[in-house]
């Protein structure tokens, strides 16, 4: 792709490096930003400014948050005997869409994947597990992708919370192997997460 102008490649370049984003869309979007207003422009980068500056992951179940401690834990309408246990903040809309969760969370910050150099260490599981030596938790629901990873990360974590006086479960498999919870709809996810079965049936 020629430029003819370098500040204009060097934005579709740091456009490119977003997720899902090829050259020519990362073209586009410079291209749209180039003909916004500068106050548009200015609010556009101030926002991404904020973002990195000023975002907080919450000291209980480490979702994103602007506070301390996010409104989920923070509400007093949630069932704080029942957590459910995901990868990341967009595990946690996917769920919060299907307004059939009244628990709390608890985000991982990831999956077990020795492939890619990812051990239980680099997790939160170690706060998980105090979580639940320090609180009168009922159940833990693992909903974790259906992928190896997930597997994998699901066996470990049920291996480690198995001596606790609680429920283990896991959300039914409506969801194809090999699919990120973030794309599953909200019909199917809600009602992987209303008949969720006890983990033990699965490990034989």
């Amino acid at each position: 792709m020629n430029f003819s102008s370098k500040l204009l490649e060097q934005a579709v370049e740091e456009f490119s490096k977003l997720p899902g984003v090829g050259k020519k869309t990362a073209l586009r979007l410079v291209l749209h930003l180039l003909k916004q207003s500068d106050a548009d422009v200015s609010k556009f980068t101030q926002s991404l400014d904020r973002l990195k500056s000023e975002i907080r992951y919450c000291r209980t179940c480490f979702n994103i948050s602007d506070q301390e401690v996010c409104e989920i834990c923070a509400s007093l309408k949630r069932d704080h005997s029942l957590v459910c246990v995901v990868e990341d903040t967009r595990d946690v809309m996917a769920i919060e869409n299907t307004n059939q969760y009244h628990g709390v969370y608890h985000v991982l910050g990831g999956l077990i994947s020795p492939m890619e150099g990812v051990g239980p260490a680099d997790l939160k599981i170690e706060s998980l597990i105090e979580r639940i030596r320090n609180s009168e938790l009922k159940e833990v629901i693992l909903a974790l992708s259906a992928t190896m990873e997930g597997d994998t990360t699901i066996f470990y974590l049920y291996r480690k919370l198995r001596e606790f006086n609680i429920q283990i479960s896991t959300i039914a498999r409506g969801i194809s192997f090999g699919g990120e919870l973030e794309y599953v709809d909200e019909i199917t996810l809600g009602r992987s997460i209303a008949t969720r079965v006890p983990y033990e049936r699965n490990v034989g």
